[in-house]
C-alpha cells in the first residue's frame, strides 16, 4: 500500500515539473516576442522602415504607412529602443509576407 502511494507521488512530481518547464519555456518565448513589438524599425543606414506590430512564427511584421512588411527575425537585432534590420531588404518579398499576414489576421467589417 505504501509503495503504491509513493510511486503515485513520484509520478505526480514528474508530471508537475515537466508541465512547469513547458510553461516557463512558453513564457520566455512570449517575452522575447514582446521585446520586439511596438518599436521603430530602422534599416542598416538608419532610415526608418516602420513600426513593429507583431511576430508571426519567425517573421517580424512591420507597419509602414498603409502597408505591412514581413522580415525574418534572423535579420533583426535590438539596438537600444529600436530594431535594426541587418542587410538588404527585398521589398517585394517583404510586402508579400506582410500582406499574407494581414489577410490571415484582419477581417474587414462591413457596416
Amino acid at each position: 500500500m505504501l509503495a503504491g502511494v509513493l510511486s503515485t507521488m513520484f509520478i505526480n512530481r514528474i508530471f508537475f515539473f515537466s508541465k512547469k518547464k513547458k510553461e516557463d519555456e512558453r513564457g520566455e518565448e512570449e517575452s522575447k516576442q514582446d521585446e520586439l513589438i511596438c518599436r521603430f524599425v530602422l534599416d542598416g543606414i538608419g532610415r526608418k522602415i516602420g513600426e513593429s506590430v507583431a511576430v508571426d512564427e519567425d517573421v517580424l511584421i512591420i507597419k509602414n504607412g498603409s502597408k505591412y512588411l514581413g522580415v525574418p527575425l534572423k535579420h533583426v537585432e535590438i539596438n537600444g529602443k529600436t530594431l535594426v534590420v541587418k542587410g538588404l531588404i527585398d521589398r517585394g518579398k517583404a510586402e508579400m509576407m506582410g500582406e499574407k499576414w494581414r489577410q490571415e489576421n484582419f477581417k474587414e467589417l462591413k457596416i
